[in-house]
C-alpha cells in the first residue's frame, strides 16, 4: 500500500485543482492573454505541483523508507536511495 494511501482523496482533490490551473492556461492562451498573465498562472501552477510532490516525499519517506528501515537488508538501502534520487529530481527541476 502506497504511504499517501490515507491522503488519497486530498491528493485528487489537489491534482484536480492543478488540472483546472493547466486548463485555465490552455484558455488564456487560446485567448491571447498578456504574456506575464500566462506566466503568472504558470508560476502558480508549478508551485501548486511543487509542493504537492513534497507532500507526497514526505509521506513516501514517513512510511515506505521507515518501514524498509525497520526491516533492514537490501530494501532498506534500495528506499533510501530512491528517495534522494527523487529529491534530486526535484531539486532540479
Amino acid at each position: 500500500m502506497p504511504g499517501y494511501a490515507h491522503q488519497k482523496e486530498a491528493h485528487l482533490r489537489r491534482l484536480r485543482r492543478v488540472e483546472g490551473q493547466v486548463r485555465g492556461l490552455q484558455r488564456m492562451v487560446a485567448e491571447d492573454t498578456y504574456c506575464i498573465d500566462v506566466l503568472t498562472q504558470v508560476s502558480a501552477a508549478t508551485r501548486a505541483l511543487q509542493s504537492f510532490a513534497l507532500e507526497l516525499l514526505t509521506e513516501h519517506m514517513s512510511s515506505c523508507v521507515v518501514d524498509a528501515a525497520r526491516a533492514g537488508d537490501e530494501e532498506a538501502d534500495a528506499k533510501v536511495k530512491e528517495a534522494a534520487d527523487a529529491i534530486a529530481r526535484l531539486v532540479r527541476s
